[in-house]
C-alpha cells in the first residue's frame, strides 16, 4: 500500500508556486530522504501532507484518502533550532502537553497516557530528560524529546523538517541511528528532510530531490546524477562520487553545504530582524 500519494499536484503559497504538477509514490515502510536548495519546497511538502496545506491543482492522498489536520497516524518534528529562554519546562510536561492538547504537565492524563510517554521516552533513549527543563539541554537532546512527541500513539508514517540542522555530527548519526532503528522496528514510512546526501546515505531506501518547482523521486542512482540534479536546479551540476560519498558541485563548490551555510545565515539575519 501506498502511504503518501501526489497526483499532478500543485502547491502554492499565496501567488508563489512552489511545486508543479507533482507526482510520486511513496510505500509503506520507505525511509526517503527529502532534499533540495533553500526554497525548494522540503517545508511545503511536509505542510501538504500534513493537510496544513491544500493542492492549487491535482490530488494528494495519505493513508488512501484526502490529508487532514491532526491525524494520529502522522508523526511530525519541525524545524526548531532554539528555545525561548523564559521557557522553563521540563522533558516530560513538554512531551505530555501533546496528549491533552493545551496543558502543560502530567496531573489529567492516566496510566494508559503515562505508560505510553514512558514508552516514547525510551524508544528515544530519552528518560533521563524527563525531569530537565528544555533550557538547560543540548540541541541533540531536544531532537529527542521531539522524536519522542512525534512516536506518541504509534503513528505509521514519521515526517522530520530538518532535524540535523545546528546538530554535531555526534548528534547528526544518533539522531538518524534513532530514527532508522525505530521505524524499521515498527515499519514507520520516514520522509527525512536533511541539507546533505551524506547525511543520510547509509539510511535511506530512497531519496526525493526537490527543485524549480519539480520533483525526482528514486535510488540515489537513479536521482543523484548530473543530468536530473542540472534540471532541477536549473544549473549544471556535477555529481562526484568518493570514499562512499556523493558530492553535488556546481563550479567546484559544495552546493549542498552552501545551501546549509546559506540557511544558517538567513535565520540569523531574521532573529536580528525581529530582536
Amino acid at each position: 500500500m501506498n502511504v503518501v500519494e501526489f497526483d499532478q499536484a500543485t502547491l502554492r503559497i499565496g501567488n508563489h508556486l512552489v511545486l508543479a504538477d507533482i507526482s510520486l509514490a511513496i510505500k509503506g515502510g520507505e525511509f526517503i530522504g527529502v532534499l533540495g536548495p533553500n526554497g525548494a519546497g522540503k517545508t511545503t511538502l511536509m505542510r501538504a501532507i500534513l493537510g496544513l496545506l491544500r493542492p492549487s491543482a491535482g490530488n494528494i492522498r495519505v493513508f488512501g484518502r484526502t490529508p487532514r489536520r491532526g491525524d494520529a497516524l502522522i508523526g511530525y518534528v519541525p524545524q526548531v533550532r532554539t528555545v525561548a529562554p523564559e521557557l522553563h519546562v521540563r522533558g516530560l510536561d513538554f512531551i505530555a502537553s501533546s496528549v491533552r492538547g493545551g496543558r502543560w504537565g502530567l496531573p489529567k492524563l492516566g496510566h494508559v497516557d503515562r505508560k505510553m510517554i514512558d514508552e516514547s521516552l525510551a524508544a528515544v533513549g530519552a528518560v533521563d530528560l524527563a525531569g530537565r527543563p528544555l533550557t538547560d539541554m543540548s540541541g541533540g537532546e531536544r531532537q529527542r524529546l521531539l522524536l519522542a512527541q512525534a512516536l506518541l500513539g504509534e503513528p505509521g508514517l514519521l515526517l522530520l523538517d530538518e532535524p540535523l540542522i545546528s546538530l554535531d555530527q555526534r548528534y547528526q548519526e544518533t539522531i538518524i541511528e534513532l530514527v532508522g532503528r525505530f521505524a524499521g522496528e515498527r515499519n514507520i514510512t520516514v520522509l527525512f528532510s536533511a541539507h546533505e546526501l551524506n547525511q543520510l546515505i547509509g539510511a535511506l531506501d530512497r531519496v526525493l530531490y526537490l527543485g524549480n518547482g519539480r520533483a525526482a523521486l528514486g535510488t540515489v542512482a537513479e536521482v543523484v546524477t548530473s543530468p536530473v540534479l542540472s534540471k532541477l536546479y536549473g544549473s549544471d551540476i556535477d555529481v562526484v562520487h568518493a570514499d562512499g560519498h556523493v558530492f553535488v558541485l556546481s563550479r567546484g563548490r559544495h552546493i549542498e553545504h552552501h545551501d546549509h551555510l546559506h540557511a544558517d545565515h538567513a535565520h540569523s539575519r531574521d532573529r536580528q530582524r525581529h530582536a
